[in-house]
């Protein structure tokens, strides 16, 4: 490098100049990061600048390598290559044959692929891959009269027999019957080997007076807002399958069927995958004895995503039982009535309440304002409550950590319950905290940092493994 090159690139390589100036390169018309990975241009053609904007005023465009332009937003260059990458698949699946198209078409090895979807998806790239042929499959098979091996060859399945294994593996239906969606009221789903409903029914069944939700025997009922109107979602609970009927004032259309199959999927914990952590818990003492008495133990989400937002930010630093009371009475102020239930408040309706209207009923003052605050930023469109998941995890942790009164607990438990992540550790839990003293056999609870690392090791499933510790806490000691 020649002495008059302007700066030391060595020492650069490692960020520590990246924000206090760019580097222009006037021979090729970019500007970059000081710690650019490409090659190092000649010293007279480069020029530091201050900022973005005067290297814009030199007629500089940014690197699409080191993504200058992403850092001043505060994004990263991984999370626009997941974005893009997502953006391509969703709008053409079926140029996508395997995973190393996948790989190609980021530009990136296939290990870097495998951490790229890990960290922003927290899935496999066969995983996410097949979710999201998948996901484009059930759109088509709503919206047309397609054959169905047309459907799925348009998703980009290689064959039928693949197609209808892996939608059913995703959906718990077959294509046809998910097709039959279209002017039903009766849905089943299959349930997959070792399920354990008995979880499941506690989970929807913490609060005994709600009206939002109510479980009898192996019976789940759900009020829900859809776009057709509010309706009852009866979920019955058999030994193989779960028979799901819709109580509404009207027959629903292609849309609200589709939400309703999408919220008893995730309220009976369909949705993730089981089997992967199971056999990898297998291979560690520690982990095998904390799996072996819940084999089979699946994580349920909510309903909709806001509605786990909501219960996120109610729960902060109380306990359940007056959580749930809290919650009863948002559901009551702010509800729709259906056949004889009340739905969760949409995201306009709580964003229209006033705060003093939820204090009077035993909400503190600043979680009231937090939550009409999130409520707001869902309904203006500034946060999507309901697609977080199909998004990456990190942009979904920093935007719902922007939101007034969200930290990392608050965040993590909407990613774990709301969006369905994998591998998410809600960090400041108390009950999580005193599971991992408890599997270590600490006397005193680990501190939020110890938490955190003590956690790693089981990534990527660090959600299932959340749900496993807070349910250790019932064993015998």
């Amino acid at each position: 490098m020649p002495s008059e090159y302007p700066f030391d690139r060595s020492a650069a390589r490692d960020g520590r100049f990246d924000g206090r100036f760019l580097v222009g390169v006037l021979s090729t018309g970019i500007y970059c990061l000081p710690s650019c990975p490409a090659r190092a241009p000649r010293a007279e053609n480069v020029r530091l600048v201050a900022d973005e904007a005067e290297a814009q005023a030199l007629g500089l465009r940014p690197c699409k390598r080191c993504r200058p332009d992403l850092f001043y937003r505060g994004e990263s260059v991984d999370e626009a290559l997941f974005d893009a990458l997502a953006a391509r698949v969703r709008a053409a699946p079926e140029t996508f044959t395997d995973t190393a198209a996948l790989a190609r078409a980021a530009g990136v090895s296939a290990s870097k692929l495998a951490d790229l979807l890990r960290t922003h998806a927290h899935l496999s790239p066969a995983a996410w891959l097949r979710r999201e042929r998948v996901r484009a499959a059930c759109g088509r098979l709503l919206a047309t009269d397609e054959r169905v091996v047309d459907v799925g060859a348009a998703a980009g399945f290689e064959s039928e027999s693949a197609f209808h294994r892996q939608f059913l593996a995703v959906t718990r239906m077959t294509p046809g019957a998910y097709r039959a969606l279209r002017g039903a009221s009766v849905f089943m789903l299959q349930l997959p080997p070792h399920y354990r409903p008995h979880e499941i029914l506690e989970y929807h069944a913490r609060d005994p007076e709600g009206v939002c939700e109510r479980a009898d025997g192996r019976r789940l009922a759900k009020a829900l807002d859809t776009p057709d109107g509010p309706a009852v979602l009866e979920m019955e609970l058999e030994r193989d399958v779960a028979w799901c009927r819709v109580h509404a004032g009207r027959r629903l259309g292609p849309e609200a069927m589709a939400l309703l199959h999408a919220a008893a999927l995730r309220m009976l914990g369909l949705c993730g995958d089981v089997a992967t952590f199971e056999a990898r818990a297998a291979r560690d003492a520690r982990m095998a004895a904390l799996v072996a008495k819940r084999r089979g133990l699946r994580l349920p989400l909510s309903a909709t995503g806001f509605d786990a937002l909501c219960w996120a930010i109610v729960g902060q630093q109380i306990n359940v039982r007056f959580a749930t009371a809290l919650r009863r009475e948002l559901i009551e102020l702010a509800g729709e009535r259906v056949d004889g239930m009340r739905t969760h408040p949409t995201a306009e309706r709580v964003a229209s309440l006033d705060a003093g209207e939820l204090t009077r009923r035993r909400y503190s003052r600043s979680k009231a304002e937090y939550l009409i605050g999130a409520a707001q930023a869902v309904a203006a469109g500034t946060l999507d409550a309901e697609r977080l998941g199909e998004g990456s995890a990190v942009t979904a942790e920093r935007r719902l950590m922007a939101l007034g009164g969200v930290g990392t607990w608050t965040a993590r438990y909407v990613l774990m319950r709301g969006a369905g992540f994998a591998d998410c550790a809600p960090v400041g839990d108390v009950a999580l905290a005193a599971a991992l003293g408890r599997l270590h056999g600490r006397t005193e609870r680990p501190a939020p940092r110890e938490v955190e690392a003590l956690m790693r090791p089981f990534t990527p499933h660090r959600s299932l493994a959340t749900l496993h510790l807070w349910a250790s806490l019932k064993d015998p000691t």
